[in-house]
């Protein structure tokens, strides 16, 4: 009797278990917010759109705990990386290991967690062979399998200028690692806006793969903007919302703009809420706290897990040009003046200059940031009527994603088999010490 019963329970398990759609979400985070403010936005929106959905993330970033996490995800954490200034590579962030060491382990780390949840579906951040090749072993043995899930790649609109992404994937058979792996990839941006597949010349086997899904429009704040404004006492004076994202290169915005704020001295009729990052250096954000706190009506702050309700709360934002900030902005119409990140990566600019021409935010280039431009453009924005952006923008992505999503799971596992891509486990070490080594690059 015991038997059977225990034999019921189990079967009933395996039964409710072949129901539920395991995900499991690759991103490959060092520093900042970014990806992993990107990758828990859709995380939750696949399990609030399919309740049989759960979602387990593997990320190497720092920040991960500060974030609420939802029933029905979870996550590993793998050993920090951080960037390599002085190579624009990567380094060891916390442990006292060598860099190929912890990409061995990290490699390790996912191949056995891939292995034991055995998900239905796997969606990569970015990376399509992961920091240092580190999915390889597990692509490697999922092609052995009689069955192996569903692999998609997920890129942002922009990677970087076209010359140096297609030399980039060149150099690293990431054209290749598309063609032998990957079922999709899914592109969060616009093919109006930057034809990603054409501007980095995807061969036109893997062209075929690609699904332009629009931009990720954000769900309304926790709180609320009008909770934020009574908050700090803004009452029915402007509010300027100033935040650079994980703010590790943010210093020389934050500097400018309390700069501007000084020299204006008494002139100064609107409140400011600067959010420094969590990445900017205990001894900067110190600096500017103390300085903010000699200035009316400027408040300072370091990070926020709410930050659509401060944006709400904003008559004008001024940021960086990140791609969760445009989004966030974009979603709430809000008036902007982007001054993007343009070396040594130009995601930012591009994205700025392809935006700002279709008249849906302000560009100012780093080259003229200044504290006189800054005031000049931050009261000319607050003296403007307020832009409407109509429909231009599609910020429809999370949808068309989580649809994109539903079909490849409707067509079930793949069939497993030797891979026209091999990847040998001492690949990894070679790319690890490419990549820590002198003439590295951040890809």
């Amino acid at each position: 009797m015991n038997e059977k019963f225990e034999t019921s329970v189990v079967s009933s398990l395996d039964a409710r278990r072949d129901q539920v759609k395991r995900i499991l979400i690759y991103s490959h985070d060092t520093v900042g917010l970014g990806n992993i403010r990107r990758t828990l936005v859709i995380a939750n929106h696949l399990v609030e759109h399919n309740p049989d959905t759960t979602v387990l993330i593997i990320s190497g970033s720092p920040m991960l705990h500060a974030f609420r996490i939802r029933p029905g995800i979870d996550y590993l954490k793998l050993p920090c990386l951080d960037r390599a200034s002085e190579a624009d590579g990567y380094k060891v962030r916390s442990l006292s290991v060598g860099f190929s060491d912890l990409i061995r382990l990290r490699a390790s780390l996912i191949q056995q967690t891939i292995m034991d949840f055995d998900p239905h579906l796997i969606l990569v951040d970015k990376k399509p062979l992961g920091v240092g090749r580190e999915l390889a072993p597990a692509f490697e043995l999922l092609g052995l399998r009689g069955k192996k899930p569903r692999c998609a790649l997920l890129l942002r609109d922009i990677l970087d200028h076209p010359e140096q992404t297609t030399r980039v994937w060149r150099e690293h058979r990431y054209y290749d690692a598309l063609e032998a792996f990957y079922d999709k990839v899914f592109v969060l941006g616009s093919e109006d806006v930057f034809d990603l597949a054409t501007e980095y010349q995807f061969p036109q086997r893997v062209a075929d793969k690609v699904e332009f899904c629009g931009y990720i429009g954000r769900p309304r704040g926790a709180r609320g903007g009008a909770f934020i404004r009574n908050k700090y006492g803004v009452g029915d004076a402007p509010l300027v919302l100033v935040t650079v994202g994980g703010g590790e290169d943010g210093a020389p915005l934050l500097n400018t703009y309390i700069n501007a704020l000084e020299s204006a001295g008494d002139q100064i009729r609107h409140h400011s809420l600067i959010l420094t990052g969590p990445d900017l250096s205990p001894e900067q954000h110190e600096q500017l706290k103390r300085r903010a706190a000699r200035l009316p009506h400027c408040h300072l702050g370091e990070f926020s897990d709410d930050s659509m309700s401060k944006l709400e709360a904003a008559d004008l934002v001024v940021a960086m040009g990140g791609y969760n900030t445009v989004c966030e902005v974009l979603t709430l119409r809000k008036p902007a003046i982007i001054v993007p990140r343009a070396r040594p990566v130009q995601e930012q600019l591009i994205r700025a200059e392809r935006m700002a021409r279709r008249g849906w935010l302000e560009m100012m280039h780093p080259d003229d940031l200044s504290p006189a431009n800054m005031l000049g453009a931050v009261q000319q924005q607050l003296a403007r009527p307020v832009r409407v952006l109509g429909d231009a923008v599609s910020l429809r992505g999370m949808d068309a994603l989580s649809e994109g999503i539903d079909r490849m799971l409707s067509r079930g596992r793949t069939p497993g088999g030797a891979t026209v891509f091999p990847l040998q486990l001492q690949e990894i070490a070679v790319e690890a010490a490419y990549i820590s080594g002198a003439n590295s690059r951040r890809l």
